[in-house]
């Protein structure tokens, strides 16, 4: 491909370091709509050539959770999505964190906030996404209840933070409900879609709210709204991050908020596999196999 030339209000970055995420699955698959070349969302480099307005400068170190085709050694985003990389920060965790760390904190700051003492339920709790939510939970003073398929995963469930961890199951609900008191949990954030989705309302307490955030397992089914009512009065939302970084405050507010947990320790950033940037598809089998347990990383050659 022939070097990308930044536009009006966009920066070329040399990549150091790009996020792989479940997205571009989606992408490659086809079932999101894309043009080529795809795909890749995220990633962070430093900043060699800049459009036309662009507010950010040659030489600046950035991190991008919302580009487009960031599989690449040179990509042109635009500034208005660039954040900047504190000193602090390595390229992996700027390059690798960003989006699902984002992720992270508009479903706790913006969809459903946990208060000390509340019961979460959060699904897939030993990867990448899922050990943000219960450490960043966790440091709340909520009480997390994650589901994970096997001992290892537990263990590192537990090591995030996790108050109780379940096997996935149809009586999965059954022993949350044991576990609050019969009251169920406040919140459900779930990613996994189709095969949980049910027990995911199943487990909430009388006005409790569903974030379905993802589709791993695949898209669920059409439902009665009327079923909202008769489990009690529960909230159903299907949330994606470029709705809540819709301006440039949003962008830097959340950004800043998740590196500053990083930089507290108040998020570990734990990755499950680095892959040279030709190794692309390598990368997309372990995440599709659902083995790997934290955030995969390409590195540009």
């Amino acid at each position: 491909m022939p070097d990308p030339v930044p536009g009006p209000g966009e920066v070329l970055v040399r990549t150091r370091a790009i996020g792989v995420n479940y997205r571009d699955v989606y992408v490659r698959r086809g079932e999101y709509p894309a043009e080529l070349p795809v795909p890749g969302l995220e990633g962070a480099g430093e900043v060699v050539a800049a459009g036309e307005g662009a507010e950010v400068a040659v030489g600046d170190r950035v991190a991008w959770a919302y580009g487009r085709a960031s599989y690449a050694e040179l990509v042109a985003v635009p500034a208005d999505q660039c954040v900047p990389v504190p000193d602090g920060i390595d390229w992996q965790v700027a390059g690798g964190a960003l989006l699902q760390g984002m992720t992270a904190h508009y479903l706790l700051e913006s969809v459903y906030r946990p208060t000390p003492g509340d019961s979460i339920l959060v699904h897939a709790g030993a990867g990448g996404m899922g050990q943000l939510l219960v450490q960043w939970a966790a440091a709340r003073g909520a009480e997390v209840i994650t589901t994970v398929s096997t001992d290892e995963k537990e263990k590192l469930a537990r090591e995030a933070g996790a108050w109780h961890v379940l096997r996935y199951g149809d009586d999965l609900a059954e022993h949350i409900r044991e576990l609050t008191g019969g009251e169920g949990v406040s919140a459900a954030y779930d990613g996994v879609g189709a095969a949980t989705f049910e027990s995911s309302l199943a487990s909430l307490r009388p006005r409790g709210t569903l974030a379905l955030f993802g589709s791993v397992s695949g898209r669920v089914p059409p439902f009665d709204l009327q079923r909202l009512a008769e489990l009690g009065s529960l909230f159903v939302t299907r949330p994606v991050l470029p709705h809540f970084v819709r301006t440039r405050a949003e962008v830097l507010w959340r950004a800043n908020e998740v590196f500053s947990a990083i930089s507290e320790d108040i998020l570990r950033i734990r990755f499950g596999g680095t892959y040279a940037l030709p190794d692309a598809a390598q990368a997309h089998r372990a995440i599709e196999s659902r083995a790997t347990a934290g955030s995969l990383v390409l590195l540009p050659t």
